[in-house]
């Protein structure tokens, strides 16, 4: 529903606290005055610019995270959840801070609702036609902050490789039997044939590097290699079974048949994968569609969308944007990266990218839980 469905469902006492926010000055005891002065109120341009602009970080991050999100309600322990994620800091010790007064002062500016139905009562709803608002207000304030470029004279664009890798590593196992070790990890010899295979080189992992939370053979093989073989696994393509690593009936048709995966599914995979170190990374990978449909900098869009990112563990807001987010939209085929002689790495959305990523949307529940 779009605002004014939502004010009209209000009670007189909650269209008065908008009214206070936006200095409506109307006769407070008819629903209809103060249904139209909000309405007059926050369709200003100006007025609904400056709310944004006035919001914290944390503000920004709680709004953020409910701006992609296609489900149309939120309970208030997903709504508490989700302005806890919001503070990347811990709390001072001498400062309270409690996490419905950021929901409370949403409901005050008319940009939560409580549900108006049986069903509904106790859910919240963000209107439709303010979330659209709020993503053109921010992506004007996120693109002032950008610099864009010419075409870069080389860069990399690796659409359609991780396809035809993944269907190489299967034709690799359909000729070859790969022993594993007990814990069920690929010996030296064998995945170093297989990398040399691949289209995207990558070197196996070194031992002291620190590495677990975004795949379940992560802190094994090299990034790349590690979601692929995930992929395979995931959806049974693949079977560890007495130390043996071979394809399973379906893997085995899949070779027979050349088939090759629809980058489609290979994203969906992705968001599922590494939704759970970065939960907010359909919201990062949808503002990277829009922000990056022009030649951009990288170390601009770093600036812009940090704040964002929460750190996981040892791996930084920068190290996350770098290494599992751009590096891997780039195996993905959804942007290249090139170098340019002023400005150094620049990066664009492909055609594609910006086409796989408006089409598709993963629920938190669809997430990959991996034991770290």
């Amino acid at each position: 529903m779009n605002l004014a469905d939502m004010l009209s469902y209000a009670d007189i006492h909650e269209l008065s606290r908008i009214a206070v926010t936006y200095h409506c000055e109307c006769n407070g005891h008819s629903k209809n005055e103060l249904i139209q002065s909000i309405l007059c109120a926050v369709g200003r341009r100006e007025v609904f610019d400056t709310q944004v602009e006035a919001l914290s970080i944390e503000d920004i991050r709680f709004l953020n995270s409910l701006l992609f999100d296609q489900r149309g309600s939120f309970s208030l322990e997903e709504l508490i959840a989700r302005v806890q994620q919001s503070r990347f800091t811990k709390d001072d010790e001498n400062t309270a801070w409690n996490p419905r007064e950021m929901i409370s002062r949403f409901k005050q500016r008319g940009w939560l609702f409580s549900g108006y139905s049986h069903q509904t009562r106790y859910l919240f709803q963000l209107p439709a036609d303010l979330k659209s608002r709020f993503i053109l207000v921010l992506a004007r304030q996120f693109q002032q902050k950008l610099q864009t470029t010419e075409e870069p004279p080389v860069y990399r664009d690796e659409q359609r490789f991780l396809a035809e890798d993944i269907w190489s590593f299967l034709h690799f196992l359909r000729s070859q039997e790969v022993i594993l070790t007990a814990e069920n990890v690929m010996y030296k010899r064998n995945l170093q044939q297989i990398l040399e295979r691949l289209a995207v080189r990558e070197d196996p992992v070194g031992k002291t590097a620190w590495r677990f939370g975004y795949g379940r053979m992560f802190r094994e093989y090299p990034n790349r290699f590690s979601f692929i073989y995930d992929y395979c696994y995931y959806n049974d393509l693949i079977t560890e079974h007495n130390q043996v690593l071979a394809l399973t009936s379906k893997g085995e048709a899949k070779v027979d048949e050349g088939q090759k995966d629809d980058p489609f599914q290979v994203y969906r995979f992705w968001l599922r994968l590494y939704k759970g170190p970065i939960p907010n990374l359909q919201s990062l990978v949808h503002w990277l569609s829009r922000l990056g449909k022009s030649w951009v900098t990288y170390h601009s869009l770093r600036e812009v969308l940090t704040p964002l990112i929460r750190p996981y563990y040892y791996d930084t807001a920068d190290s996350i944007l770098d290494q599992r987010i751009i590096q891997m939209m780039m195996h993905l085929g959804l942007l290249r990266i090139g170098e340019d002689e002023r400005w150094g790495r620049v990066v664009q959305v492909t055609k594609l990218g910006s086409h796989i990523i408006e089409g598709t949307y993963v629920p938190d529940e669809e997430k990959i839980t991996i034991d770290v």
